[in-house]
C-alpha cells in the first residue's frame, strides 16, 4: 500500500512537469504493404512550427520511394486507393518544384536500402498536428501516409508519376 502510495505521488509530480514544458507526445503510426505485411513507422511529432516526421520503413523494395500524405483516413489493400488524393487543403499543384506551390502531403522521397529496410526525418512547415489548423493531419477525421512503388519527379500533377501505393498507415488523432 505504501509503495502505491508513492509511485501515485511520484506520476503527479511529473504530471505538471510534463504538461508546463508544452512538448507534444509524438504519434506513431504503424505501416503494413498491400499484403499486410509489416512496413514499418512513421512517428510524428510538432516542433515548435514545424512537424518532424521520423520514418522506418522495411519490407519494401529497394530503391527510391515517393512518400505522400493522401487526404483520407483509410488504408484499404490492395491498392489503397481508398487514401484519396493527396492532402491539399491549399488547392496548389503538385511537386516541390512546382512555382505555384506544392502539396500539403509532398514529402521528400525515400531510399530503401539493400537490406530492404529505410530510415529518414522529415521537417516540414506546411503540415501541423493542430486539429484547429487548415492544414492539420487530423483535418477531417485524419489523413494516411502512403509509399508508392517510385520515386516522385517533383513535379508532375497530380502525384508525380509515383506509380502503385505498396504501403500504408493511417493518421488520427489519439483517444484520451
Amino acid at each position: 500500500m505504501r509503495l502505491i502510495a508513492v509511485a501515485l505521488t511520484l506520476s503527479l509530480i511529473t504530471l505538471p512537469a510534463h504538461a508546463k514544458s508544452g512538448k507534444s507526445q509524438p504519434l506513431v503510426v504503424t505501416l503494413k504493404t498491400s499484403h499486410g505485411q509489416d512496413a514499418g513507422t512513421a512517428t510524428f511529432k510538432q516542433a515548435g512550427d514545424r512537424v518532424a516526421i521520423k520514418l522506418k520503413l522495411k519490407n519494401l523494395p529497394i530503391g527510391e520511394h515517393a512518400v505522400h500524405i493522401h487526404q483520407n483516413p483509410q488504408c484499404d489493400a490492395p491498392d489503397f486507393k481508398a487514401a484519396g488524393p493527396h492532402f491539399n487543403p491549399a488547392g496548389k499543384q503538385h511537386g516541390m518544384l512546382n512555382p505555384m506551390g506544392h502539396h500539403n502531403g509532398d514529402l521528400p522521397n525515400i531510399s530503401i536500402d539493400q537490406n530492404h529496410v529505410g530510415e529518414a526525418t522529415l521537417k516540414v512547415d506546411y503540415l501541423s498536428l493542430d486539429p484547429a489548423a487548415a492544414d492539420s493531419l487530423f483535418a477531417n477525421g485524419g489523413t494516411s501516409i502512403v509509399v508508392h512503388e517510385r520515386s516522385d519527379d517533383m513535379k508532375t500533377d497530380p502525384a508525380g508519376n509515383a506509380g502503385n501505393r505498396i504501403a500504408c498507415g493511417v493518421i488520427t488523432a489519439a483517444r484520451p
